[in-house]
């Protein structure tokens, strides 16, 4: 049961409202997810304005859910894991790829390597080695993508938290993750 409950995107008001309509009018529905965040706008808006500046970016959207999924997986997310599968599901990346994405792995070796990098960052926290950043270099990893791999980890982290926290009820077909982080 959800520690914070997902607000109604027909009873919201003021700019919890205009956010959600436009969630609403851009995806065809509020996931648990933005409703639940919405009790902040603040946090909501600024949660919508890091993955549309992150659009713009080097990264494509297939990648940047690779990403994602690659998160989740570290941080045992099932909410992210099921949104995320179904996002890159509908950019066409097949159940297979998806399935690896999530383990922190790909077909294309250069997700490979930025999936790698993505899961050294959170598990050491931003830490990575010389080797974590050689490593990635050498699969053609590029300064301006090794720096947008950290702003999308960021991003996921903070989804990935905040889901923990609300126990946001899963809206998605279920992905489960091979990890449950410790309480």
């Amino acid at each position: 049961m959800p520690r914070l409950t997902p607000i109604d995107p027909a009873r919201a008001e003021g700019k919890a409202k205009a956010l959600l309509d436009g969630v609403q009018k851009a995806f065809g529905r509020a996931p648990n997810l933005l409703r639940t965040m919405a009790h902040s706008p603040a946090a909501l808006q600024a949660h919508l304005d890091f993955g549309k500046a992150l659009g713009s970016g080097v990264l494509d959207a297939k990648t940047r859910e690779a990403i994602a999924l690659a998160v989740a997986g570290e941080n045992g997310c099932e909410y992210c894991a099921s949104a995320h599968t179904a996002i890159g599901g509908l950019l066409g990346v097949d159940a297979a790829e998806l399935a690896k994405n999530l383990a922190g792995r790909s077909g294309d070796p250069k997700v490979a390597a930025i999936l790698r990098f993505a899961r050294a960052v959170v598990a050491k926290r931003g830490w990575v080695s010389d080797a974590d950043l050689r490593i990635a270099r050498l699969a053609g990893v590029g300064d301006a993508e090794i720096t947008e791999v950290v702003a999308v980890v960021a991003d996921s982290i903070f989804t990935n938290y905040f889901n923990h926290v609300a126990e946001t009820e899963v809206d998605f077909p279920p992905v489960g993750t091979d990890r449950k982080a410790a309480a």
